[in-house]
């Protein structure tokens, strides 16, 4: 579970839990919905379609390299 603990200037502090494990960790505050939290729980979802496209332009991009 990711829940939102603190903000701390321009970061969001996390904590991790699963199981008896406990991770904290801080990301930008911009990379959160502008009407986050403290407390709140955040979701992690795989965009598959966004992933399947962005590696294929890396493909075309680093195609042209050694072209």
């Amino acid at each position: 579970m990711l829940i939102i603990d603190r903000f701390e200037a321009d970061k969001a502090v996390i904590e991790f839990s699963k199981g008896d494990d406990i991770v904290i960790f801080d990301i930008p505050r911009l990379a959160l919905p502008v009407d986050v939290g403290e407390g709140d729980i955040l979701s992690i979802e795989i965009n598959k379609d966004a992933s399947q496209n962005r590696k294929k332009e890396m493909q075309k991009f680093s195609d042209g390299l050694f072209e």
